[in-house]
């Protein structure tokens, strides 16, 4: 199979979809490898080392399009890399597609396949492919939590882990999963007071035995959730409904009973969103104020740790992509029915529940598309 890797044109964003290990690996298995020239330049690859690995270098996106019969990629595509997609052609990548009508209407007119790396699942009930950079994401949540906090930044001017004599920061995290417990862990060791809040009592069970109280838990409802909000001196969203928009769980009318210039870190704004006042932004305007509170809402937080974020994605996607590449993709969701969950879009046809019922359009069961 011919796989190609365009260079990631969102603002910012600085992965790339195959490491030269990928590439490597998949030439190994008889496939030809096609990269756009300085596709991996954001996270440490230059071109030789591609090229070095078996790979083919090519010198436009449109040249990677037009020759290539699965594309992998990190990010969604763009508009002007969704108008070069073409009917029977594999798309590998994030895609978010619930709060994207755009986006969705675009592969759908395309005729393409897209596999979402969002909604592949495993026999242990997760997300493989989201796990890793969700992992980056909560880590990353609280560092960029504690600069958008700076007064200077239109903060609070609270330090994380305060000094002697001056009380921590105190950080409510929303949700206990991946993001949430990996976003807890890393602003208690800041030194920070921290609640996480989850629907889940074995998952909070969970969080008290592995972290042994180095953060706090509490079982979330509306009340508890309003209540710990006009403590905080930073809110993370790191709630996640596989596939579909996140829920709001923080409205505008609240942000008045918050302490003036708190923060509020949108981990779930690929997928809408965990609060009302929430909109994308990027890694080259990441903040914005909205009556008197910080927003941090970008919405490709693992690019900006892009060689880290890059490896680590890799190491996830790479057997799927082995196996999308050596039976065809029909076949490798046909019998791994964990691959086929990330199945979203096929020939025009909307293949996932969750982004049919979001944007209000009709879908077809997946597994009649296989057959």
């Amino acid at each position: 199979m011919k796989i190609g890797c365009p260079r990631e044109i969102k603002s910012q964003e600085f992965r790339v979809g195959m490491t030269p290990n990928a590439a490597r690996e998949a030439v190994a298995h008889g496939h030809q490898v096609l990269i756009e020239t300085q596709a991996g330049a954001g996270s440490g690859f230059d071109d030789a080392a591609y090229v070095e690995a078996g790979a083919t270098i090519l010198g436009t996106a449109e040249e990677v399009f037009a020759q290539a019969e699965m594309i992998v990629k990190v990010k969604e595509p763009q508009a002007v890399e969704r108008k070069m997609l073409r009917e029977g052609q594999l798309l590998f990548t994030y895609l978010h597609l619930a709060p994207d009508p755009e986006q969705t209407h675009d592969l759908l007119a395309s005729g393409c396949t897209a596999i979402a790396y969002e909604t592949v699942t495993d026999d242990r009930g997760g997300l493989p492919l989201l796990a890793p950079m969700s992992e980056v994401a909560g880590r990353l949540a609280p560092q960029v939590g504690a600069w958008t906090l700076q007064k200077a930044n239109g903060g609070r001017g609270v330090l994380m882990g305060g000094v002697p004599g001056v009380g921590p920061a105190r950080v409510v995290v929303i949700g206990g999963g991946v993001v949430g417990t990996h976003a807890a862990r890393i602003a208690a060791g800041m030194g920070a007071d921290v609640t996480v809040l989850d629907r889940s009592l074995p998952r909070l069970r969970y969080l008290d035995d592995v972290f042994r109280g180095q953060f706090k838990n509490q079982y979330s409802t509306a009340g508890a959730t309003a209540e710990l909000v006009t403590q905080a001196d930073m809110v993370v969203g790191a709630v996640l409904i596989p596939g579909a928009e996140a829920p709001k769980l923080i409205s505008r009318a609240q942000l008045s009973e918050m302490k003036p210039g708190a923060a509020l870190v949108d981990v779930a704004i690929d997928q809408g969103g965990c609060f009302e006042t929430s909109k994308p932004t990027t890694h080259a305007d990441p903040i914005y104020e909205v009556d008197g509170i910080m927003h941090y809402c970008v919405a490709n937080m693992p690019g900006a740790v892009a060689r880290t974020s890059t490896i680590a994605l890799g190491n996830a996607t790479l057997p799927f992509l082995l196996n999308l590449a050596d039976k065809g993709w029909k076949q490798a969701c046909a019998e791994d029915p964990h691959l086929l969950n990330g199945l979203n879009v096929h020939a025009g046809k909307l293949t996932y529940y969750a982004v049919g019922r979001a944007l209000g359009i009709d879908v077809v069961s997946p597994s009649l598309v296989i057959k």
